[in-house]
């Protein structure tokens, strides 16, 4: 084991990064000038590793290969040139002081995480979950993980942990952001298939977003938006006045997870508005005439009293969507994160059915995914489906799996996986006793965080893999190992439009610091199973077992040469078959084969090849507001320079000065009044889970009974109430009760 660690060190080519030097167009931002000695020498292309837009940057190298600044790309088809805040400091969190550069082991006499080598650390991994499993059961063991590393290291962890290391119950926290879709495209399409192209931002003549912000959360899509030459109707369907809400040609206020009685409320009046496509639903759709007959009973009135908002508002939204040529349908976590998501995402899916608003430039029911690699990971991350989005369940599906993978399909698991809310309640019930942490900070961003410090303490032990041990999970951890970032490893993002991208290494890691994917090996070897994955020899040869597991599935990407080809193309969306390397898009202005949509044919992926109508009746939220607990809380993205927990934006200097440095809740100025609360007042909102400090913003963003929290801050989530689809099993973020209460004026306005 020493000498194959000792290779993996040796492997690893180019300087340590000792200083990084942004682009000079960040200069009015106070960034130092580039000295000379570090004038870039060559230039490579990558794709960013924040967010699910997948832009692609030109990453400048000195003469070592080192990355030493870097520029957005022209010529790429996702970001035409353009960067947020987050891409243009993506190279800084790599020199952040706080990297984690050796394995750390918990010393049990001092109670101390202590620097150890790597044969030690393994020795630990090893000893310590076998262990688990010899009293516990081969099932005792679990990973939660992430969706921001490559799609090679996420499929070699789900095979490692199901395939050699007996796990069944493995979840990411893509369950966070993507499960509601994941589901709902796999019901109504029989596939988990966004249909769209970004093209359609710039194609659309009336562009709907529910539960949608992405002048924050995604907001090279939203530039995107506002190049549309077609001058669009833009509405938005949320409670609060977001910033893209402010933009929009129409905002639709509607109250909070009240959207499912609105869409049914929508449908219902395109109905008796005569504004459906029969002839598109007769042929390729199934189970409408059930859905219109259900939606007979939203009428306008009901739906006015459930939603709060007026009649004229129902009628004008329906104006658009049956008038105009090409309506595409958006969506994210607004809708994603809540307690009927999957039948809300299928409400929004049903009107694009209905109104033959599908396979066609500038429509579709779109979902917009949350972190730069959470396709991937819906697609290979060995979770609740098998590799390729093959079934568990089905024998010939795991015969198929293992016989390209060269493996027995004995040991490929038949049962259903826990979702990531099992697995917690596994934990609690004494189920699950060992806990490997990748890439994520559940102690921070899980929901009713204040329960996770009680589950860890009924772990027997807990690995955590990360670039930092300063983060609030690896805090807690036994074990930490210490992990390459984005641009310091190889291999492939999926973007929201199903593009494929190739993510370089551009830096060298820091210390002893390995590749997620390098990480997997050796535990591979240490736990005695590394035969079995003789195949995953690099992030490459990985990829090229998965293109080959792609073949005959929805996401068939065998045409696909490897990742010199995805970087000649702009990035490759899938399908893109062998037979089909030469299909052509029409109507777009982006070069050929560029963009491409699905279900132009109006063939989908079910077995009569017809999308499927499903629906429920609403359900009330888990937790109202009441007399004790007055106010409703909303949550999302607080700024384009914030990213999740922070533990890589706030690394930088830059993204700090753009973003809020403290906790704030918005409250309506009536409230306010009402209360005594003054803008930057100092207040505490609380729930029946804990507290959260805060300073009050007094705006008129949030309607009156309403409060809103930036997700960025670890303190929200020990408000948050732990609510879950039934389906999908995502929890709802969006919605809990709360109380407000002024502690201290504040003198730094």
């Amino acid at each position: 084991m020493k000498s194959v660690v000792e290779n993996l060190l040796r492997a690893r080519t180019g300087p340590m990064t000792t200083e990084l030097v942004r682009h000079p167009s960040a200069h009015g931002l106070g960034l130092p000038q580039v000295p000379s000695r570090l004038t870039p020498v060559s230039t490579t292309r990558s794709i960013c590793g924040f967010c699910s837009t997948g832009c692609s940057l030109n990453v400048h190298l000195d003469a070592d290969g080192q990355a030493i600044n870097l520029s957005p790309d022209p010529s790429y088809p996702v970001n035409l040139g353009m960067a947020c805040p987050k891409g243009w400091e993506a190279l800084t969190p790599l020199a952040a002081t706080d990297r984690l550069k050796t394995p750390l082991l918990r010393n049990p006499s001092t109670g101390r995480l202590e620097p150890v080598s790597w044969e030690v650390a393994l020795g630990a991994f090893v000893q310590n979950f076998k262990a688990v499993q010899r009293t516990h059961g081969p099932h005792s063991l679990s990973f939660l993980s992430t969706g921001q590393i490559v799609m090679e290291e996420m499929a070699l962890l789900g095979a490692l942990a199901k395939f050699g290391m007996g796990m069944l119950h493995v979840d990411s926290n893509t369950r966070q952001c993507m499960a509601t879709s994941h589901v709902a495209y796999k019901q109504s399409f029989g596939f988990d298939a966004p249909p769209f192209s970004y093209a359609d931002f710039e194609e659309s003549d009336a562009l709907i977003f529910i539960g949608a912000n992405p002048c924050i959360a995604h907001p090279i899509m939203w530039q995107r938006v506002m190049m549309n030459p077609r001058n669009p109707e833009i509405v938005v369907i949320d409670p609060r006045r977001t910033e893209t809400a402010v933009a929009a040609t129409h905002h639709v206020p509607l109250r909070p997870k009240s959207d499912l009685t609105l869409l049914y409320g929508l449908a219902h009046l395109l109905i008796a508005r005569g504004a459906v496509k029969r002839e598109f639903i007769d042929a390729h759709t199934k189970n409408y005439e059930a859905f219109a007959s259900f939606v007979d009973a939203f009428t306008p009135e009901r739906v006015a009293t459930e939603t709060g908002l007026p009649v004229e508002t129902l009628h004008r939204v329906v104006e658009i969507i049956a008038t105009k040529e090409r309506v595409s349908f958006w969506w994210t976590m607004g809708v994603n994160q809540g307690h009927e998501s999957t039948r809300t995402a299928q409400a929004i899916i049903n009107l694009a059915l209905m109104t033959g608003n599908i396979g066609r430039p500038g429509t579709g029911a779109n979902s917009i995914t949350g972190q730069c690699n959470a396709m991937g990971s819906r697609l290979f991350g060995n979770a609740s489906s098998l590799l390729g989005g093959y079934d568990f369940g089905k024998d010939s599906d795991r015969a198929h799996v293992a016989a390209i993978l060269g493996i027995d399909s004995e040991r490929i698991p038949s049962g259903k996986s826990w979702a990531y809310d099992q697995i917690m309640d596994g934990i609690d019930s004494g189920a699950i006793k060992g806990l490997w942490v990748i890439a994520t900070n559940t102690a921070h961003s899980w929901i009713n965080q204040k329960r996770f410090p009680d589950l860890r303490r009924k772990l027997e032990f807990m690995v955590v893999q990360d670039m930092y041990a300063t983060t609030e999970t690896a805090q807690m951890a036994d074990l930490v190992l210490p992990a390459a970032g984005w641009g310091e490893k190889e291999g492939v993002f999926i973007n929201s439009e199903r593009r494929l991208g190739v993510s370089r290494k551009v830096s060298r890691a820091p210390g002893q610091a390995l590749s997620d994917f390098a990480i997997f090996t050796l535990v591979a070897e240490a736990w005695g199973c590394g035969d079995l994955f003789r195949k995953w020899e690099s992030p490459e040869a990985a990829f090229r077992l998965l293109r080959e597991l792609s073949r005959g599935q929805p996401c068939n990407f065998t045409g696909i040469e490897g990742y010199d080809h995805i970087q000649r193309e702009g990035g490759i969306q899938w399908p893109y078959p062998a037979s089909r390397k030469s299909e052509t898009a029409s109507n777009s202005p982006i070069p050929p084969q560029s963009q491409r949509r699905l279900f132009s044919d109006g063939q989908f992926f079910t077995a009569d090849k017809r999308a499927v109508f499903h629906f429920d009746e609403p359900r009330p939220m888990a937790e109202p507001p009441d007399s004790a607990y007055p106010f409703l809380l909303n949550t999302g993205r607080g700024s384009s320079a914030q990213w999740h927990t922070g533990s890589r934006t706030n690394k930088s200097d830059v993204l700090r000065k753009l973003a809020p440095v403290s906790l704030y809740v918005e409250i309506n100025p009536a409230d306010a009044s009402r209360l005594g609360i003054a803008n930057n007042d100092d207040v505490v909102v609380s729930s029946r889970r804990g507290d959260a400090p805060a300073f009050a913003v007094v705006t008129s963003t949030v309607q009156p009974g309403q409060l809103f929290m930036p997700m960025h801050f670890d303190a929200v989530n020990r408000l948050t109430f732990p609510s879950f689809d039934p389906h999908s099993r995502q929890p709802s973020y969006k919605a809990c009760a709360v109380r407000i209460a002024r502690t201290s004026k504040r003198h730094d306005a």
